[in-house]
């Protein structure tokens, strides 16, 4: 049963300590406070194996280590000052800021496991942090997942740096889509992006309507001036509402004009990936 769990399985970095604080054993160090500057979150975590190894990312290898060795002393869940403020004159963090970090030598495991269950459902989940904790609940998104649609090279460069980011892609081409129709098999939620990579345009229309009645978080067409008015005048045409062919983002990137292919896969994906952490920070 502990193999649903394993940490191999687990894409999304933000879920990688919570699934391995599903093992019996494992301490679950999180961020509660934070006074000053510091790269990592509030509500970050790290998981200590019982031989000492952590799992989780806490920017600080000086850190993590300390965390290793002060978990094994606790026997209760108790939240320990780092950095700034700290009463310990012989650890300090290089930013100069102050941590508050809840050590927990014996997380909930069914909570933990019932968080991650959600998540892997795609469901939004949270996880109560009891003891003296100044932050209540953690929370979690489900991971970021991408759908594009398109053809050639740009459809390629879009999935290999997908692949490379570890970001879940389900990538269509003209092959695996009738001209016209909804796209077949698929589902949009709230932690989805679509992105169309179209040169021949009429292949969009159908898709657009598609994802434009979905919960998709992002949904993007590449193409110049030209091309987005056709589109815009083809959907109005379609009776899509003005509210949600504003949902619609074009240009797609954060760089304009992009002049390869692989440049605009990097363009585009920061984008995508710029969106869904705003919705992390708001969750």
């Amino acid at each position: 049963m502990l193999a649903d769990y394993a940490i191999e399985t687990v894409s999304n970095e933000d879920h990688l300590a919570l699934a391995a604080a599903c093992q019996p054993g494992v301490g679950l160090c999180t961020i509660v406070g934070v006074e000053g500057s510091f790269s990592r979150r509030l509500g970050a975590q790290l998981a200590v194996l019982p031989d000492g190894t952590t799992v989780g990312d806490l920017a600080d290898g000086c850190l993590e280590s300390q965390l290793a060795s002060d978990i094994t002393q606790c026997k209760e869940r108790r939240v320990v000052r780092y950095g700034r403020g700290s009463s310990r004159i012989d650890f300090r963090l290089p930013c100069g800021g102050g941590l508050d970090i809840l050590l927990d030598p014996e997380p909930d495991r069914a909570a933990c496991r019932s968080a991650l269950e959600a998540l892997q459902a795609r469901r939004p989940a949270g996880l109560a942090l009891a003891g003296p904790s100044p932050l209540l609940r953690r929370t979690y998104l489900p991971a970021l997942k991408l759908v594009v649609l398109g053809e050639g090279p740009e459809l390629e460069a879009v999935a290999s740096l997908s692949s490379a980011l570890k970001i879940e892609a389900e990538a269509f081409s003209r092959d695996d889509l009738a001209l016209g129709k909804a796209a077949q098999n698929l589902r949009y939620d709230p932690w989805t992006a679509c992105l169309l990579l179209f040169h021949d345009h009429e292949w969009e229309l159908a898709l657009l309507e598609q994802a434009l009645a979905s919960e998709a978080f992002y949904i993007g067409a590449q193409g110049g001036e030209r091309a987005r008015s056709d589109r815009t005048l083809a959907l109005v045409a379609h009776g899509i509402p003005e509210e949600k062919i504003a949902r619609l983002t074009s240009p797609v990137g954060l760089m304009p004009a992009c002049k390869s292919p692989r440049t605009l896969a990097l363009s585009a994906l920061s984008e995508i990936v710029g969106r869904y952490e705003q919705m992390r920070v708001a969750a």
